[in-house]
């Protein structure tokens, strides 16, 4: 049965051999082990990942492919149906930990990482496809261009290496630009204190508001209290008139602590 790609999901399904390889040597998979696979598209990840692990549990909004999923009647496949984004993670997936592997819709990629940020206790390994600039946001380090919210908050918890670079020709149809696979290592604790993980994340958001700001004014615009940022970037030693996308992982555990300290 052919199959029209739709474009409101962001369809562009792997088909390169040498790229799906390069994907499961990262995922390390082993009989015991269980994987979650995100947008399964046409099946081609899936099919070398259910020989490979004791279960696989796929995640799929597409009512047309959720049908050919079902039809597969393989023992091991479990189908999810319905979007990743409001589906209750905890209640499906109740046996971690898990190995997550995907090639990601590119239009919620970054939606799709905070939800794992959210649920990272869930994950032993994760082998992720991104679109090439997101993937470089992940990976970036402070005062790079790329240097964002993701990279901090996926770097505080994880270590992130690139497994391979892929071109448009590997999908169908191509995207209109490079790929990248990344492989998420969970580290056992975060690279530095966050302290308060809720209260970091909205440190984080915070100083990214208005990239072209200054951390003092970003904070401000993001709602804190001035008087309290003034306080808290000075006792941080953090310039005020430095920008968010300079400050290090340290730099905003620092500022976390002293905005906790502030208020107590």
């Amino acid at each position: 049965m052919t199959y029209r790609t739709k474009k409101r999901f962001g369809q562009h399904f792997l088909h390169d051999p040498a790229v799906i390889d390069k994907i499961i040597a990262a995922a390390q998979l082993d009989p015991d082990q269980r994987v979650i696979e995100i947008g399964p598209g046409l099946g081609v990840l899936t099919d070398r990942l259910l020989p490979a692990a004791e279960q696989v549990q796929v995640v799929e909004i597409d009512r047309d492919l959720i049908e050919r999923l079902e039809q597969r009647g393989d023992a091991n496949l479990i189908v999810h149906a319905g979007d990743v984004l409001k589906l209750p993670w905890r209640t499906l997936f109740t046996r971690p930990p898990y190995t997550l592997v995907a090639n990601l819709p590119y239009n919620i990629s970054s939606q799709i990482v905070f939800r794992l940020l959210d649920h990272r206790d869930l994950f032993q390994r994760l082998v992720l496809m991104f679109q090439r600039e997101v993937g470089e946001r992940l990976v970036a380090s402070p005062g790079s261009k790329d240097y964002g919210i993701l990279s901090v908050l996926c770097q505080l918890w994880f270590d992130i290496d690139k497994v391979a670079l892929v071109r448009p020709g590997a999908f169908r149809p191509p995207p209109k630009v490079d790929s990248v696979v990344l492989h998420f290592k969970p580290l056992s604790s975060p690279r530095v204190d966050p302290i308060d993980a809720e209260l970091f994340k909205k440190v984080v958001k915070g100083a990214f508001t208005q990239r072209r700001k200054t951390i003092k004014n970003s904070l401000r615009a993001a709602g804190f209290d001035p008087d309290t940022v003034d306080t808290a970037l000075s006792h941080a030693g953090i310039s005020p008139s430095t920008r968010g996308e300079t400050l290090t992982l340290k730099n905003f555990s620092d500022l976390t602590r002293e905005f906790i300290t502030q208020d107590n």
